[in-house]
């Protein structure tokens, strides 16, 4: 299958920003895409900088206008779209949540952030309520795919539960960036930890793995892009640019895949009768 990523900056207003990414949308799959999916949050600037009662207004219900024009783009470009959102459940309980639109438009789920970070200039915690969907997998006629959501991307047992629910590319729309007192000293290290942790997911579980990143200065983050797509072995098959708004392009061998799973046989040779401690807080 052929997949795309949109990595985007902030253009300033929710208008802006969601036709910005329906036009690319558009191009994607004009370009041979079948699965295209969203940087996290994409209709807004990364909001979590701060603490404000005025950013829930970029909140939206699902279903509602902005996931019945996504369905028509879905549906118009034939393509599977999985799209970041600020999701209103009701006042009082929010989501940072991902849709996800099949060919004919049908909205086929919704995965919520079950990792949700508080740090400086990261405060999520103020606005999403932790995920309740669990790790859902979808199956489309261009393949298996699960999503994880930004902070779960330091979390290995979220992508092993997606594996072994069988899929076979895990997607993961991001807003990660510097921080400038940070960034001469551990900018690199930063960039390099988030980036091999990820292609460890991909590698452990057998499976293609796509990380969506912004670009852009939103002070005082400057998010470092840097869009990839790696497969199995850990290889970079696709990257993007620290500061350029583009499309990042793959196209994943999932037959490859599957004989590849076949001679390295991790699930195979899992002892899951000496796991059961993982689910414990602490030993």
């Amino acid at each position: 299958m052929k997949i795309a990523l949109i990595q985007n900056r902030d253009h300033g207003n929710v208008d802006s920003n969601i036709k910005d990414t329906e036009n690319k949308i558009r191009e994607a799959a004009s370009n041979g895409a079948q699965i295209i999916c969203t940087q996290e949050l994409y209709t807004s600037n990364y909001f979590c900088r701060e603490q404000s009662e005025e950013h829930f207004a970029y909140a939206t219900e699902i279903p509602g206008p902005l996931t019945d024009n996504l369905s028509l783009l879905s549906k118009e470009t034939g393509t599977v779209i999985i799209a970041s959102l600020f999701e209103k459940a009701m006042a009082g309980l929010y989501y940072n949540t991902a849709v996800i639109f099949d060919t004919d438009g049908s909205l086929l789920g919704k995965y919520r952030k079950n990792h949700i970070p508080q740090d400086p200039h990261f405060e999520e915690k103020f606005y999403f309520a932790p995920g309740d969907t669990g790790y859902p997998v979808w199956k489309t006629k261009f393949g298996k795919f699960g999503i994880i959501i930004c902070w779960d991307q330091w979390y290995p047992e979220a992508s092993r539960l997606l594996a072994l629910k069988g899929a076979e590319i895990i997607f993961a729309p991001t807003a990660i960036g510097w921080l400038p007192e940070e960034k001469a000293e551990l900018g690199e290290k930063q960039y390099s930890a988030w980036l091999q942790v990820q292609r460890g997911h991909a590698v452990a579980n057998s499976c293609y793995f796509a990380a969506i990143n912004r670009v852009g200065t939103e002070q005082p983050i400057e998010f470092w892009g840097r869009s990839f797509v790696s497969n199995h072995y850990g290889e970079l098959i696709s990257e993007g640019s620290t500061y350029k708004e583009e499309i990042i392009y793959a196209v994943c061998d999932l037959k490859a895949l599957e004989e590849h799973r076949q001679i390295w046989p991790f699930f195979r040779d899992r002892r899951i009768d000496t796991y059961s401690d993982i689910t414990e807080r602490s030993l």
